[in-house]
């Protein structure tokens, strides 16, 4: 490195390279304070610093990287396995004694275990005045700790660093692995912001991370956790979804599902910006009914967004076809997106996240089917309804029409839902099965429906090759809801079959 002098850093905050994050921290990080970024081993502080210094190379700012526990052979394969190049960042590095003598090393030489903590802190110190960073990651905190052997000398030196590096005009990340003993905040105090990183391991499927921001001074965050993965191309940050921030003038008007006995009973139709539950036992038709109201909006010149669960593509494709609903026709137009959802690795920040970008990308149809697969696909995770009302006022709120599908435990009698999310939606469909003349037949009501007038009656519906027939209302039955009615007319009311 040169000693030429560096032109002085960009003014306002610094970005960390993670989009989300910048999110969470309302665009990034003050410049020239020093952060406390902290977690277990493992739960991605390495990535984060060096996006943190990429961000920086990239806008033209000189960085440094202090390793204490691995080499930079170590760092740059860490970073080669993202796909990035740490040349322009400066290494710090603390090596055994043998390295000294290798004429071909060309990073700082230092070794941790024969110093005491002073002469590795004026060590530092004369790198950072040698390099002059404008950003610096230190890594870790926990050797310090361990040659301080005290938490006064320790909380000393650590002032002493934040001291230096605010003369330096540095924005510096100390990363520690909390290996000091529970409740040290030694440097939490001293620290202008504390990030938390955690791994949580759930009974079955992927880990999952999630962040928090435990403090910030002077600045407003967004406070709470905020779930992140550690994958390729380094850490990506889903920012918690609070609708309130989302608001979107629109006329709420009347959506049409294309079956005109459907919509009559709808009070004629759903309307747009509102969210509808589809609820009833496995195979009365739930995914089909909302599929047609896919359909419906794709004929609109509307984008379409369903995330499937519970049931793999291809079968949904072969399935709806051959009951005259072509989604892949709709899928090659590009009006359809199908989005496989593997229960197994999403979280509910992914989730929503998704979500989120393909309605700002223009979808104004969402199906999630179903909140079963939804729910399993977080186990452990007890906020699923806050999730949810978060993400249908986002949705309501930026005019896109929600379709929820929900199987309902048992065939017959009474049944029970896994999830109750009744109350958050707009409108209810309810769907039940029930034994006529021999036969078993599928019956749909209209339970709830906040933004409108419905029917209260309740109506046959049928599925068979040509789609979805609603008949008119089975006003000569009663006990339909039951599963086992009693006729007590005297002209039937059921369908028949289709006529060839």
């Amino acid at each position: 490195m040169t000693d030429a002098p560096m032109p002085a850093p960009p003014q306002g905050r610094a970005a960390t390279g993670i989009a989300g994050l910048d999110d969470v921290l309302a665009t990034g990080l003050i410049r020239n304070r020093l952060y406390l970024v902290e977690g277990n081993p493992g739960t991605g502080k390495t990535t984060l610093g060096l996006q943190f210094l990429l961000a920086g190379a990239r806008a033209g700012e000189r960085g440094l990287y202090v390793t204490l526990s691995e080499t930079a052979a170590e760092l740059r394969d860490g970073a080669a396995s993202h796909g990035w190049s740490l040349d322009g960042i400066e290494i710090f590095e603390l090596v055994p004694p043998e390295n000294l003598l290798d004429p071909d090393q060309q990073q700082s030489l230092l070794y941790a275990s024969d110093l005491e903590l002073g002469e590795t802190t004026r060590s530092l110190l004369e790198a950072v005045e040698r390099i002059r960073p404008h950003r610096v990651v230190l890594d870790s905190l926990s050797e310090f700790r361990l040659l301080a052997q005290g938490s006064l000398r320790y909380r000393r030196q650590v002032l002493t660093l934040k001291h230096h590096f605010a003369r330096q005009d540095a924005t510096v990340l100390m990363l520690d692995d909390l290996t000091a003993e529970p409740g040290d905040k030694t440097v939490h105090s001293v620290a202008h912001g504390v990030l938390q990183l955690e791994e949580l391991a759930p009974d079955y499927g992927a880990e999952r991370r999630r962040l928090r921001v435990t403090k910030y001074r002077g600045t407003t965050f967004r406070g709470g956790h905020h779930d992140f993965t550690l994958s390729h191309g380094g850490v990506r940050v889903f920012p918690r979804l609070v609708s309130a921030e989302h608001h979107t003038g629109f006329r709420r008007d009347q959506l049409r599902s294309g079956i005109p006995e459907l919509d009559a009973l709808l009070g004629g139709g759903v309307e747009r910006g509102t969210s509808t539950l589809l609820l009833g036992p496995a195979g009365t038709g739930k995914s089909l009914l909302a599929l047609s109201f896919a359909a419906a909006a794709v004929r609109r010149g509307e984008r379409v967004l369903a995330c499937i669960f519970d049931e793999e593509i291809s079968l949904l494709l072969d399935r709806s076809r051959a009951m005259g609903l072509d989604l892949g026709a709709m899928r090659e137009a590009g009006s359809l997106i199908l989005e496989q959802v593997d229960a197994a690795e999403i979280s509910p920040g992914a989730f929503a996240h998704s979500i989120r970008a393909h309605v700002e990308g223009g979808v104004r149809t969402v199906i999630i089917d179903s909140l079963n697969g939804y729910q399993t696909a977080m186990p452990g995770e007890q906020f699923l309804v806050l999730h949810m009302h978060e993400l249908l006022q986002y949705l309501n709120r930026q005019a896109v029409s929600t379709f929820l599908v929900v199987t309902q435990h048992g065939l017959l009698g009474d049944m029970q839902a896994p999830v109750d999310v009744t109350y958050l939606a707009d409108t209810v469909l309810l769907l039940r099965y029930f034994e006529a003349l021999g036969q078993v037949r599928r019956a749909i009501s209209v339970v709830k429906k906040r933004a409108g007038g419905h029917e209260d009656t309740i109506r046959e519906f049928r599925i068979d090759a040509g789609g979805v027939r609603v008949g008119r209302p089975l006003d000569e039955f009663q006990g339909v809801l039951r599963g086992v009615p009693t006729y007590i007319g005297k002209d039937g009311t059921l369908l028949g079959d289709r006529p060839a």
